[in-house]
């Protein structure tokens, strides 16, 4: 039985109050280790070693803290097999796909920020009285990282290296379903140069430990990814106190494809981004509008490849769709797709657990369904499933497919396939979505600001955004005259 702990001030530890949580490995449905059932009490600890620490670590040379982050990650790349492996166990996910896209997008996070944190600038204002002014972007201090379970280390990393890279100090909470990698992360970090107390890893449940970050009053931000329901209990805390929030929230994203488009790379990227970590991704299309005229031509394409989907053993290079990440969420999926038959649906393939032999007879793995025969406002068609569902549905032109998609209280993404361009510019500025893909899904720039509208999110991360988001703006005026 593993036993994960706390990492404070550099150090590992149990939580104050000795309690745990069990650890289940999806893919067998059985607890595989325990992790602390952190409260109050051991946020505060962490706290206060961020604080006592950010006077040093804030002004810390650029270049040295630019030097730290690239050593972490060149020390995770390393040790790439054991983090997949442990991200594997922990998610359910495909190893493959642990080990081509979520460890070495961690690394990738760590040397974007290694870099962009030596070119981050300010501005600058002459004005014509003879004075100057500019802006000092200063680090705020504590500030508090949560992060999800689908895509844990990758995500993670995303807040902690440009908070730090901005000379803040840490305290993150992984999720409580996905511990392993943020533990093994902290084994590198002294290795790597990191001063004690700089980046502190509280494991724990939202209600406890990450409800107790929040609300900290040293905890100057949070950047937050996760559910919409607990980003709207997050503002409600933070904003009395006037903290700076990100909040990363949730999708129902529109896949929109006109008969125009590549078919064959559509259909291709369209099985990707329907599926991919078994649905659970805030950015995958699960609202699959198409243009009438090749609508059967791609729902009987689509059906197909589907079903050749192996869902299977995570650790089988043969697998391409692994278990969802708990038997809670598993259920939720089963009952949203008998809820759609419920609305009318079609159920085209899929919809049912899946029970494999051998190790993972005990696995909570679902079908990959496509569902059809749904109205665009219907309640399936509304609501965040995070599973392996889609729903296909025909359109008859640009202003049909364009109110349908935007008539979703979520606006995250958004995918359209048309070798139109004016239409390809007209969608975009139309589509009510941060993030839009033209002929093309999941194709990440890291300098580019990520997050989206309405209830899918406040703010943006990535890029020079994060930084900004890190520090805080100070203008400072000079008259030239005196």
């Amino acid at each position: 039985m593993e036993r994960l702990q706390n990492f404070i001030n550099g150090e590992f530890s149990s939580s104050r109050s000795s309690n745990t949580l069990d650890n289940f490995n999806p893919a067998t449905g059985k607890v595989y280790g325990q992790l602390p059932a952190s409260n109050e009490v051991d946020v505060d600890d962490a706290v206060g070693a961020a604080q006592a620490v950010f006077s040093k670590w804030s002004t810390t040379p650029t270049s040295e803290r630019s030097r730290v982050l690239m050593k972490i990650a060149e020390l995770i790349e390393v040790r790439l097999q054991e983090f997949a492996e442990a991200e594997s166990m922990d998610t359910g996910k495909p190893l493959g796909l642990a080990r081509k896209v979520d460890i070495p997008r961690a690394v990738a996070n760590f040397r974007f920020y290694a870099g962009a944190a030596e070119h981050f600038f300010s501005e600058a204002h002459i004005m014509e009285q003879r004075a100057i002014n500019y802006t000092l972007r200063q680090p705020l201090g504590v500030v508090g990282c949560i992060s999800p379970w689908n895509l844990p280390l990758y995500l993670l990393t995303w807040k902690i290296a440009p908070a730090i890279a901005a000379g803040n100090c840490v305290v993150a909470k992984p999720s409580e379903l996905t511990p392993k990698t943020a533990a093994l992360l902290a084994e590198l970090l002294a290795t790597a140069g990191v001063p004690a107390g700089v980046i502190n890893i509280v494991h724990g449940e939202g209600e406890s430990a990450g409800a107790a970050i929040v609300k900290h009053p040293g905890v100057k931000a949070v950047s937050f990814t996760g559910g919409t329901e607990t980003g709207a209990r997050i503002s409600e805390v933070a904003a009395p106190q006037f903290k700076k929030l990100s909040l990363e929230l949730g999708g129902k994203n529109p896949n929109i494809i006109f008969a125009d488009c590549d078919f064959d790379k559509m259909l291709e990227t369209t099985l990707r981004s329907s599926f991919i970590n078994q649905g659970q991704v805030c950015l995958c299309g699960s609202r699959i509008f198409v243009e009438q005229p090749i609508y059967e031509r791609f729902r009987d394409a689509l059906v197909e490849r589907t079903r050749e989907l192996k869902v299977g053993d995570p650790m089988d290079a043969q697998t391409h769709q692994g278990a969802v990440i708990s038997q809670q969420h598993m259920e939720k999926i089963l009952t949203c797709i008998n809820q759609a038959k419920e609305e009318g649906a079609s159920l085209l393939t899929g919809g049912e657990r899946v029970i494999l032999k051998g190790r993972c007879e005990k696995g909570w793995f679902v079908q990959p369904t496509i569902l059809e025969g749904l109205a665009a406002d219907a309640k399936t068609n509304q609501r965040e499933i995070f599973g392996p569902v889609v729903s296909l549905m025909p359109f008859k032109d640009e202003q049909q497919v364009v109110r349908c998609a935007n008539e979703s209280a979520y606006g995250l993404a958004a995918t359209v396939w048309t070798q139109n361009l004016s239409r390809a510019h007209r969608m975009a500025a139309e589509l009510e979505a941060g993030i839009l893909w033209i002929n093309c899904w999941m194709l990440r720039d890291l300098r580019t600001p990520f997050g989206g509208m309405k209830h899918s999110g406040l703010g943006r991360e990535g890029g020079f955004e994060a930084l900004r988001f890190f520090t805080e703006a100070k203008n400072v005026c000079i008259d030239l005259t005196t």
